[in-house]
């Protein structure tokens, strides 16, 4: 391969990245601004809440206590060492509250929900759903991306909630059922060293991002799929890949950005 063919293949990948790029801010933008026609129609929202966070609510909550569970071993095997096991509350709040809840929670998200998006998208486009919509004049931006877009954005501050609430109530029964640290000092250190508006505001913001961030990669993903098997599946796989990185990276500029004070 000459050098010529060279430049002409990075700017022929260049150009399909940078085409690629505008058409998902182009998406974006269009599912942001499609956010009142959307609590017009609530019975189309109130279902894939449901589907999205209804369904996804015994993994959320088994994977919350499990954690809770680890928090409260590992932070009293921490602490004890320099004698401070009664802080042991605030140690498993602000770590859940501040950084797993959301982040474990949007992870989650992606490979229960976020695959599920993606694959009910790519087969309706295999089925030709998509283009009957098309054809019967349907809009199916509005009628099939819209209503699944911002049921996630608002699902994932509420499962990311649960996880943190389930996952502090397993810190206690490590921590104070088996364990033995005093039950005042658990919850009176928790509730001295968590602020409302810096952690648990900061940790709500970062759960809407990664929503708005898990959701979005899933429909884009079905909604550019092949409409074959083969293209379904690699769309799928894609997914849980691009919102997984999506998720821990945006996860550190936000940390950065709020925590930095």
């Amino acid at each position: 391969m000459t050098v010529a063919d060279r430049l002409v293949s990075i700017g022929a990948g260049t150009r399909q990245l940078l085409s690629s790029l505008g058409y998902a801010a182009r998406l974006f933008a269009r599912l942001i601004l499609l956010v009142g026609r959307v609590f017009m129609r609530p019975s189309l929202l109130i279902q894939q809440m449901y589907f999205l966070g209804n369904l996804s609510l015994v993994i959320i909550a088994v994977s919350g206590l499990f954690v809770g569970f680890v928090l409260g071993l590992q932070g009293y095997y921490t602490l004890s060492r320099y004698g401070s096991s009664s802080a042991l509350g605030v140690l498993v709040a602000l770590s859940l509250v501040r950084e797993l809840g959301p982040v474990v929670t949007a992870l989650l998200f992606a490979g229960r929900a976020g695959t599920s998006l993606t694959a009910e998208i790519g087969l309706m486009k295999a089925g030709e759903q998509i283009a009957a919509m098309e054809m019967m004049a349907v809009d199916p931006v509005v009628r099939v991306l819209a209503p699944r877009f911002w049921a996630g954005v608002i699902v994932m501050p509420l499962l990311a909630a649960v996880f943190s609430a389930v996952g502090i109530m397993g810190g206690y029964v490590v921590g104070v059922v088996m364990i033995g640290v005093d039950a005042g000092q658990f919850w009176s250190q928790m509730q001295s060293g968590v602020d409302v508006f810096k952690d648990v505001g900061n940790g709500v913001i970062k759960s809407v991002v990664f929503g708005l961030a898990v959701t979005f990669v899933a429909l884009l993903q079905g909604w550019r799929s092949q409409p074959t098997p083969e293209g379904v599946s690699r769309a799928t796989t894609r997914t849980v890949v691009i919102a997984s990185l999506a998720v821990l990276a945006l996860d550190f500029v936000l940390t950065a950005m709020m925590f930095s004070t």
